[in-house]
């Protein structure tokens, strides 16, 4: 079986960022995938599970209410392997192209205080798998460590 491309990114290289990851076109409209990168793969330790949870129901109610983007939010979702986020979103982007978004993102999350939206039993599958103080950690250390250095002009997947 033929290797899917985000298994042919070299993970060992992979810093923390924002990245596109691949663009789907659908009919005359393109959708850009990115990769959201909070940790570094296989050298730092992933995200706590109830910390990704809170910031994936945190950053999926604020980019889908964005009185901007909102139309144009496709999916935010986390990674499997707990190092970051996919973010989907409709238009032919660069990772330039929504840095100030994903800082305003994570300056909401950091900053967020009161109840989870959508953490109660008739919302969520699970619920009780959330860590607010963790995520406000987490969020916090990407906006002084990635978001507020990054240069935005040079986002994109490393050479393999």
């Amino acid at each position: 079986m033929q290797k899917i491309p985000s298994f042919t990114i070299d993970h060992i290289h992979l810093l923390r960022g924002i990245y596109v990851s691949r663009k789907d076109y659908i009919g005359n409209d393109v959708v850009t995938t990115f990769d959201i990168r909070m940790k570094e793969p296989n050298r730092e330790p992933a995200l706590g599970y109830g910390a990704l949870h809170t910031i994936e129901h945190l950053a999926a109610t604020y980019l889908r209410n964005h009185p901007v983007y909102g139309k144009d939010i496709v999916f935010w979702g986390p990674m499997g392997c707990c190092t970051g986020n996919y973010f989907l979103m409709r238009g032919d982007l660069q990772s330039s192209d929504i840095a100030g978004l994903m800082l305003e993102t994570f300056r909401f999350i950091r900053d967020y205080e009161g109840d989870v939206p959508g953490v109660a039993p008739q919302d969520c599958g699970n619920y009780l798998l959330h860590d607010l103080p963790m995520a406000k950690y987490e969020a916090e250390k990407y906006v002084r460590e990635v978001l507020e250095v990054l240069q935005y002009e040079n986002l994109n997947y490393p050479v393999q």
